[in-house]
């Protein structure tokens, strides 16, 4: 069933939200949360399809805030919104609600949305593309628990990257991180196997491609190696390699559906790595509404290698330098050892500077030289006078 509404309000939408109800003959709601898609005109159909397939499995009321300024400053200055609901059909168990937003009101879409949040249910903001720079700042995503953004709908990936690090807070995430579930699952089975140390690993995808540097900050933070980042012609992310003493672990998707594991010691096995499409991605997005701390330390993890040809520099830096005592900048420093003043010396006894003396040696009696028979007389004659 489909209402259109001009020039309406956000208690009249209530109002026919009650009615489809009440027309398709469920009064109650059943909806588990509220998902807030801002996006614009052009490109709202693709969203609202995902949203609307994500449903079947996360029943909700889908609030679609499409942004219309106006060109012309007599556009820009008028206030009006226009309305669709649609319940039941095409939009499954859930409700939807298109919102179109002319002139002034375009910038307060805050106040509009409010009104139309299911009561005690969580709520979810997704932007498909031109997201905020701190999503946890803008008025609409202070209402979410959840924040999803798009790093690979943007001009430059690998900056938004460092931008969503920037401004991470817990509830944020970004569906390149999403697209890497299938490859995180299927390398930490294989690493869960007995296996010698891993020394490096590579990472191979396209050019400008989020989830290809997401994979490499995540394999560099959990397992502290060095981790280079490959160009390849995709589609996508085609392979992972982690150099081993045995041998190489190799994950190689070349036709972006099936992937290939190879291990050393064990026999190639094949597994499914397709390509999913938005719908499934938004719904396991749905799947958790608590804080991804996984992502939180990934995207933060050497985000200021990224696009630099890989991560992991610093890992390989620390390994070739001898280990030492690092006094981090204006710590204070331990006291210098102060001198004994019964010690003559500037240094304790012991010290590398002042060994202890070893014991004095009694003197060695030189040999004399043997007397002559006219001494010996002699010395007979005094031993004589002297017993007299």
């Amino acid at each position: 069933m489909n209402i259109d509404l001009t020039d309406t309000t956000s208690s009249r939408i209530n109002s026919a939200l009650v009615q489809a109800r009440r027309a398709t003959g469920t009064p109650a709601v059943g909806m588990v949360l509220t998902l807030v898609i801002v996006t614009d005109e052009g490109n709202h159909y693709d969203a609202l399809r995902a949203a609307s397939e994500a449903s079947k499995e996360h029943p909700s009321r889908t609030l679609v805030v499409i942004k219309r300024p106006g060109r012309s400053p007599r556009d820009r200055k008028m206030a009006r919104m226009d309305a669709e609901v649609r319940v039941g059909g095409e939009t499954g168990t859930g409700e939807t609600v298109l919102l179109r937003l002319h002139g002034e009101l375009a910038n307060h879409a805050y106040s509009v949305v409010l009104p139309l949040l299911l009561p005690d249910a969580p709520v979810v903001v997704w932007w498909p593309e031109d997201a905020p720079e701190h999503p946890a700042e803008d008025l609409l995503g202070q209402l979410a628990q959840r924040r999803i953004t798009d790093a690979q709908a943007t001009e430059d990936p690998v900056a938004s990257l460092g931008l969503r690090a920037a401004t991470y807070t817990p509830g944020d995430t970004d569906l390149a991180w999403t697209r890497i579930t299938p490859w995180r699952s299927v390398l930490a089975a294989a690493l869960d196997q007995r296996h010698s140390p891993i020394t490096s690993a590579v990472v191979e995808g396209e050019a400008y491609n989020p989830s290809s540097e997401l994979l490499a900050l995540w394999l560099a933070q959990r397992l502290g190696v060095p981790v280079d980042r490959q160009i390849s012609e995709g589609p996508g992310l085609t392979a992972v390699r982690l150099e081993t003493a045995d041998g190489v672990i190799c994950l190689d998707r070349a036709n972006g559906s099936l992937a290939e594991l190879a291990m050393p010691g064990q026999p190639d096995r094949h597994v499914a790595l397709q390509r999913r499409e938005m719908s499934e991605l938004i719904a396991e997005e749905l799947r958790r509404l608590d804080p991804d701390e996984s992502y939180e330390s990934s995207v933060k993890f050497g985000v200021s290698k990224l696009g630099k040809g890989g991560v992991g520099t610093l890992e390989r830096d620390a390994k070739a330098a001898p280990a030492t005592q690092v006094v981090p900048p204006g710590a204070d420093l331990p006291p210098l050892p102060t001198r004994d003043p019964e010690t003559p010396s500037e240094h304790a006894p012991g010290s590398p500077k002042n060994p202890p003396q070893a014991p004095a040696q009694p003197p060695v009696p030189k040999p004399h030289p043997p007397k002559s028979q006219e001494q010996k007389s002699q010395e007979q004659k005094a031993d004589g006078k002297a017993d007299t």
